[in-house]
């Protein structure tokens, strides 16, 4: 039951509001230019509600907030608070793939170019994103022979400047050969410009050089110089023909093509520079509410521009609708900008014909999701469902944890914790653990002290304020351990130890028969075998399986790799390597005298002596 704030006690300022549930964990996350004003609307008779907010509503327990100076501060916070939480009542976003982009590494000392996905890191340049791979690398292919900057790693190049030969790259004209001195700085600094110039769509500049250079070399008689010119011509013009020209060569704008149905929306954006279209990409929306129109453009807007444009806030934003609150979201592009930013829904012309091509995208991107997600989305809700009529729970499990433990010889003992929530993997919220406290080879011990830690660390957590909540910080509602009625007399001890054993259920899943135990029963309950219920169950128990196998291989691997000579003074990695490969191995360097060291003219005798001790202790005659 939502508990009301006094009267009075909400301020009449712009902030961002938070509900929560009983757990204390986030279900809702909003903002408002007046947290008075809007908080009111929630109280009021459930009947004059949307159905999705009144389910909010009957769902929370509490309401905060947190009070900010602007309505623009208000939004922002709204949304990082959106992505660390990931409220169920909130919109999500999930990118229907992960686009290829074009990186320029100005970080590095010499500037490096690549296809990258995924993370993106600051202060390098990217472009696109584009449709495929193939494209950008045979668009870079292209544009090398022109700007011949590296696209080698940083180990090739090390290893290159070391050895004081380029690589085949350079040996036809792909690479300027920086890592050999082949090129001055500033001639280098220069071709980097020239690119990130020409990907930003200032070609006319580049294509004119090239043809005066040919020009130049033809009238020299220097026609191998001229030939040079005329290929890098070709393949710089054959790059600009596969961008497609929609606009004048001054214009910068990205448009947004949107389709949706009552749960879910399609999302894509086209981004034109200099009038061509420099990339795009695509996303779907879970609306995860009653969501208007002009809501759900906001919400694309906030996706869009909070995280890092690749090319940079547009001057122009294309939208199907105009977003709620239109003012709000131009004053906040215009700060991240530095300049004007308008927001329009064009009505005629080649940009009305852009925007509806983007939305003929946007239909297809649809289609396709709702085509493999049907089947997929109603499987994970028939088997949330079977499991809560199976097992006798109160609510479907939306968040299930599974716990396994994994040793060797009693040797290297951990534990796994693996998350589902509405039964898709939460890899986020995985946790592993080291035990601490049980020698030998005890399960049932170490799976005590692995669950104790767990739901200790939520009840210190779950009374802390939003901002200050932790990894341990929400139950499952389904706790489930991989064993038998042992395992689960354990999770139970636990459960009853700490006061949880009427707010988290506990089951444990026998490997044999793959039997389901509860409390209560002596009997493994019965789920049919072929139900997406014990699927569910299984694909949990055999993630927290591998989880806690990967983790236990990694402590053993690194255990097993310690060496006598770690630890020496002087010794490192390169000069241990030589070392060892020199005797003949390590337990040779181990037989090895005070002489024999010494009798290596590259190790120091400081360092030999080092060895020495560490391995025999000090020499008789010292």
């Amino acid at each position: 039951m939502l508990n009301r704030p006094p009267p009075g006690t909400i301020p009449d300022a712009a902030g961002s509001y938070q509900f929560k549930d009983r757990h204390g964990r986030l279900i809702y996350v909003g903002k408002a230019k007046s947290l008075r004003s809007r908080l009111g609307s929630y109280f009021q008779n459930p009947a004059y509600l949307p159905p999705r907010t009144a389910q909010m509503v009957a769902e929370a327990e509490s309401v905060e907030w947190i009070q900010v100076d602007t309505e623009v501060e208000a939004l922002m916070l709204e949304y990082s608070l959106i992505q660390q939480h990931q409220p169920r009542f909130n919109v999500r976003y999930r990118d229907d793939k992960s686009y290829p982009f074009l990186c320029v590494t100005m970080v590095d000392e010499w500037p490096r170019a690549m296809v990258i996905r995924g993370r993106k890191r600051k202060g390098n340049r990217y472009f696109g994103p584009y449709g495929h791979a193939y494209a950008i690398r045979e668009t870079l292919d292209q544009l090398l022979r022109t700007f011949p900057i590296r696209t080698c790693s940083d180990n090739k190049f090390n290893h290159h400047a070391r050895l004081g030969r380029p690589c085949l790259l350079y040996h036809i004209e792909k690479c300027a050969g920086p890592c050999v001195d082949e090129v001055e700085r500033e001639r280098y600094d220069e071709m980097v410009d020239d690119l990130l110039s020409f990907l930003g769509g200032d070609t006319d500049e580049v294509v004119k050089r090239l043809e005066d250079d040919m020009a130049q070399a033809s009238a020299a008689l220097e026609f191998e110089q001229a030939a040079r010119c005329r290929d890098r011509l070709a393949t710089v013009r054959k790059a600009i023909e596969g961008q497609e020209m929609v606009g004048g060569r001054s214009e910068d704008y990205d448009v947004v093509g949107l389709v949706d149905d009552e749960l879910e929306a399609a999302c894509q954006v086209f981004y034109v520079r200099k009038g061509r279209v420099m990339g795009r990409r695509g996303f779907i929306v879970d609306k995860a509410g009653d969501l208007s129109r002009d809501e759900l453009v906001s919400r694309v807007l906030e996706r869009l521009y909070f995280e890092e444009n690749p090319l940079g806030s547009p001057k122009q934003v294309l939208v199907p609708d105009l977003p709620h609150n239109q003012e709000l979201y131009e004053e906040w592009l215009r700060e991240q900008r530095g300049s004007k930013v308008a927001i329009a829904v064009p009505q005629r012309g080649t940009k009305r014909k852009l925007r509806e091509t983007v939305a003929r995208n946007a239909a297809d991107a649809f289609a396709r999701h709702r085509l493999k997600r049907s089947t997929d989305h109603n499987s994970r809700a028939r088997a949330l469902n079977d499991l809560q009529e199976c097992l006798g729970l109160p609510e479907a499990p939306l968040r299930i944890e599974c716990y396994d433990m994994s040793h060797l010889q009693g040797s290297d003992y951990v534990g796994s914790m693996v998350v589902m929530e509405d039964g898709l993997p939460r890899k986020s919220e995985y946790r592993r653990f080291k035990v601490r406290t049980v020698g030998g080879n005890d399960d049932y011990a170490a799976m005590e002290e692995v669950l104790t830690r767990r739901l200790t660390n939520y009840l210190d957590e779950r009374d802390r304020p939003v901002e200050e909540k932790g990894k341990f910080a929400y139950p499952p509602q389904l706790l489930v351990v991989d064993g038998g009625k042992g395992q689960l007399g354990v999770a139970e001890r636990v459960l009853a130890e700490l006061g949880l054993d009427g707010e988290i259920f506990p089951a444990g899943l026998a490997k044999e028969f793959e039997q389901v135990f509860v409390p209560g029963r002596s009997a493994p309950v019965e789920i049919p075998r072929p139900s997406e219920s014990l699927y569910l169950l299984q694909r949990i128990r055999d993630e927290s399986h591998r989880f806690a196998n990967d983790y236990h291989r990694q402590l053993r691997g690194k255990r097993m790799t310690k060496s006598s000579l770690d630890g020496i003074a002087g010794l490192g990695p390169t000069r241990r390597a030589r070392l060892v490969k020199e005797m003949g191995g390590v337990r040779a360097v181990e037989r090895a005298s005070l002489n024999d060291l010494l009798a290596l003219s590259w190790l120091p005798d400081a360092v030999a002596h080092s060895i020495y001790e560490k391995l025999h202790g000090p020499p008789a005659d010292r």
